[in-house]
């Protein structure tokens, strides 16, 4: 289905694990900014709504270089506008891996600063850092994506600029522009322990502590950049990273049983 965005639509697909589906999460396809789509993405998504008993949503966004930052972000938050009206009341989370997973924790500021508080944010292994300058960058020179690849996406991304502003709230191209990260939804962040990003996750992750964030993080050993792509077959990697982000949502969106 297409979401009317106005000047142009958005596309998203709904996965609804079922009858007691319990929340609603929005989530934003990886691609470097560039690349993407809900097709390519279907089996991995649809297996996050069975394994989180969410009401996913995978939304679609325009993509650079024909598009520049807040484009991508604007559509994120389209989406997640449009999927509160339609989850009643339901707890409400935002995610996204890779690139997508950068406009998520960019959604979540956004949210934050227009009173619109969110359930969490689901981050798997988002690139934070445009200058890509962490040690893990080049710790092993092969390793996907490469820093001057990444570097060259983030020019394509952001056009030569960083925060924009709609409304008088910041849209930040990464949550590192943000001088504060205090009063964001609680943050489940993954991140394999071969990813080039994966420094970047972990200070994240340490900074939304400091800011008195709830966060789970989790850094996977022997795992590379993409493990949310990965499939249950013979050399299609393992699926562990995408159910973990799942059944940890889970646990943090389910209600208190009632006692008597």
């Amino acid at each position: 289905m297409w979401l009317d965005a106005g000047t142009h639509r958005i596309p998203v697909r709904v996965y609804r694990p079922g009858a007691d589906a319990f929340g609603w999460l929005v989530w934003a396809h990886g691609g470097s900014w560039q690349a993407g789509s809900l097709e390519h993405w279907h089996q991995p998504v649809m297996d996050l709504a069975r394994v989180s008993g969410c009401t996913v949503v995978s939304t679609g966004y325009r993509l650079a270089p024909r598009y520049r930052h807040p484009a991508q972000l604007d559509d994120l938050l389209t989406a997640l506008a449009w999927a509160e009206e339609q989850a009643d009341h339901q707890p409400l989370a935002v995610g996204g891996d890779s690139a997508g997973g950068t406009l998520a924790a960019c959604a979540a500021l956004a949210r934050r600063d227009r009173d619109e508080p969110l359930a969490a944010q689901v981050l798997a292994y988002p690139p934070l850092d445009p200058g890509c300058t962490a040690p893990a960058y080049t710790r092993d020179p092969g390793a996907f994506p490469a820093a001057d690849d990444l570097r060259r996406a983030w020019r394509m991304y952001r056009g030569g600029a960083g925060t924009a502003v709609r409304g008088g709230v910041p849209l930040y191209s990464t949550p590192l522009e943000a001088d504060r990260l205090a009063g964001l939804a609680p943050a489940v962040l993954a991140v394999g322990d071969l990813d080039p990003v994966r420094d970047d996750v972990t200070e994240y992750a340490r900074r939304l502590r400091e800011a008195g964030t709830s966060v789970r993080l989790r850094v996977f050993p022997h795992t590379p950049h993409a493990a949310f792509l990965a499939g249950d077959g013979p050399g299609q990697g393992n699926p562990r990273l995408r159910r973990w982000l799942g059944t940890t949502l889970r646990r943090h969106l389910t209600p208190p049983k009632e006692t008597t």
